[in-house]
């Protein structure tokens, strides 16, 4: 309320000066024009009165101009209703309380779009810590970008050379592929960490359309989660690699002991749980919703950047 309270004594404020500024250049052109009656008749108030006659006209119709603005912006915002409890409640939905510590412009943050889209929902921290084996749970634990790691040290221990985009937007390629005895890319993956949401038959036609604009016959498009039955249909007729995360697992388990131990410290890498900013690349900080107490993740370079991912709930 104090905040609302201060932003209209703001816009009266203005609202006042545009009246005074009105005024004083209507009050010039008056000036300009009735200037030579109090100079008599004499050849200098003449020639006075010609010159002064243009400037004055062009000043009584801007002061007219901004007197007229000033009362038609007054007249709609008294108009306005005022916001019901409801609306004020949506209206700072998002915004924390004052006690939280926590930023209120980026926690504003969390009603703008993302870009790129927003990601699935990333994880809390475990208190039980990585795990020592390959499982599903390593993908639960880890975020999307730890995920992107693992699926570029796999392919590169495969004998490729992976060039991964960190951040910003992809272009619908998260690593390219190269081969040692060809030039130019030899295939591309997508990798997307959804948590219990599966792919969809969509985003393969997406990824497809991708491989064909590059000219490439070969993609692999890895996940966390499954592919719905025509999405896997879809994929094996057009050359495509569907890997979910149960043949992920299985994959990595075809691996060296010493490799699989490889990707599992490139998993548990640094804040392993903590998103990163897909936007930008930094690491996300944890915000909390005032409406109803819920914690999200925000980026940290807000309001450079405001990118928000929803938090999930631990298990």
């Amino acid at each position: 309320m104090g905040r609302r309270r201060s932003q209209s004594k703001a816009k009266n404020k203005a609202l006042d000066q545009l009246l005074q500024k009105g005024i004083g250049v209507a009050a010039l052109g008056i000036g300009l024009l009735a200037a030579p009656s109090f100079m008599g008749n004499t050849a200098i108030a003449r020639t006075f009165a010609s010159g002064a006659r243009i400037p004055a006209l062009c000043a009584l119709l801007i002061g007219g101009a901004l007197i007229g603005l000033h009362f038609v912006i007054k007249t709609r915002t008294r108009q306005q209703p005022p916001l019901t409890r409801g609306q004020e409640q949506e209206r700072t939905a998002w915004a924390p309380p004052e006690a939280s510590g926590v930023d209120r412009r980026a926690a504003r943050a969390a009603t703008a779009p993302a870009s790129p889209p927003a990601r699935d929902a990333a994880p809390t921290r475990d208190e039980r810590g990585p795990r020592t084996a390959w499982s599903q749970q390593v993908f639960d634990d880890i975020e999307w970008r730890r995920f992107e790691s693992v699926c570029e040290k796999l392919f590169a221990q495969a004998g490729f050379e992976a060039r991964t985009h960190s951040h910003g937007a992809d272009g619908g390629v998260d690593i390219w592929l190269h081969s040692k005895h060809a030039e130019g890319p030899a295939a591309i993956v997508q990798c997307k960490h959804w948590n219990g949401k599966q792919v969809g038959v969509k985003e393969i036609r997406e990824f497809f359309g991708v491989m064909s604009s590059h000219g490439l016959k070969r993609g692999t498009y890895a996940t966390t989660s499954t592919f719905t039955e025509d999405a896997a249909k879809f994929a094996k007729d057009n050359g495509i690699n569907a890997l979910d995360g149960a043949r992920l697992v299985a994959l990595i388990g075809t691996r060296t002991p010493e490799q699989q131990q490889d990707l599992l410290a490139t998993a548990y890498d640094g804040e392993y749980w903590r998103p990163t900013c897909a936007s930008c690349g930094v690491k996300m900080v944890e915000r909390e919703s005032r409406k109803v107490g819920s914690r999200f993740w925000g980026c940290a370079t807000y309001p450079k950047c405001r990118s928000t991912l929803p938090m999930r709930a631990p298990a």
